[in-house]
């Protein structure tokens, strides 16, 4: 799958502050036999977050779309790329909003692995999923974490008149890294992406987020923060980077809680309305927390 020097120096023993607590069993199957009996894929799963026992005891989950294998062979994630991705399923959309109403959530993060293979990338099918959950929940407020359509500024509009309340694209990691750990991503075309965001919908909050553990420098980090900020990114998050099989990109360092405290901070001291930066932070993880946001700093489309 990856060259094998790219793990050979991985750190393996984590650290007190990693550990995860036990899920409470009997919430999380019940999760996981409402998402089997719809047939629908999580982020939670399919990428092994090491939140989803947390996550799925208190009834929320990520909803993975449009199949679980991506176009793209990034090193850091789990998700599948070696099989042929699926048709789309005209039904998802239904099945999603279904699962939502069931789980009575009140703010629902939905993410696509990429599709390069589609004309629009997916846009149309985010747009089916957006506006099935309007239908049967309209109290939900949706997230929407979205790929870089490949630079379809045309896609990325389709999805933004869908009106989301948060828009979410994530750079992953310092620029630096990009060849290594995005081989087929762009650093500059993901910032391009956030800021066309806030040209087109102002009301929409837009967020980000990266990992760490790689070797990027705390100074790396709080540039990637500044840039963010340059596209008027409201959200970031950023967390501990873990190697989910030992065929994957290595870990080279755990940073500890007093940096990302720091990262906090300092994000703050620069404007963002909200960072979550701890070890075990993921993009979409107390993602609902945006809800509070948005009673502090309302926005209106008129």
């Amino acid at each position: 799958m990856y060259p094998l020097s790219w793990s050979e120096y991985s750190v393996t023993v984590k650290p007190d502050w990693l550990r995860v607590k036990a899920p409470q069993f009997e919430r999380v199957g019940k999760v996981k036999e409402t998402l089997r009996g719809l047939q629908l894929n999580t982020v939670c799963e399919e990428a092994s977050c090491p939140n989803i026992g947390e996550c799925f005891s208190k009834g929320t989950a990520t909803f993975l779309i449009m199949g679980p294998t991506c176009t793209r062979a990034c090193p850091y994630c789990d998700i599948d790329f070696e099989k042929k991705p699926q048709a789309l399923d005209p039904t998802e959309p239904w099945r999603l909003a279904d699962a939502v109403q069931q789980m009575g959530l009140n703010h629902v993060v939905i993410t696509s692995v990429n599709r390069d293979d589609l004309e629009d990338g997916g846009a149309s099918h985010f747009v089916h999923c957006i506006e099935e959950v309007r239908r049967v929940s309209p109290q939900t407020t949706i997230e929407v974490l979205i790929p870089d359509l490949c630079g379809d500024w045309e896609a990325l509009e389709t999805i933004v008149n869908a009106e989301p309340e948060v828009l979410n694209h994530n750079v992953e990691t310092i620029p630096r890294l990009y060849r290594r750990v995005r081989p087929q991503a762009d650093y500059s075309r993901s910032l391009q992406l956030l800021q066309r965001t806030r040209e087109l919908a102002p009301w929409i909050y837009t967020k980000s987020g990266l990992m760490v553990g790689w070797d990027e420098t705390e100074a790396e980090v709080k540039a990637v923060m500044d840039d963010l900020r340059e596209v008027d990114c409201d959200i970031v998050t950023i967390g501990q980077y873990l190697q989910p099989t030992a065929k994957h990109l290595g870990v080279k360092q755990f940073v500890t809680p007093e940096t990302f405290e720091n990262w906090r901070e300092y994000g703050e001291s620069i404007g963002f309305l909200q960072v979550v930066s701890s070890p075990l932070t993921r993009s979409s993880y107390h993602a609902e927390q945006v809800q509070e946001l948005m009673k502090h700093y309302p926005r209106s489309k008129d």
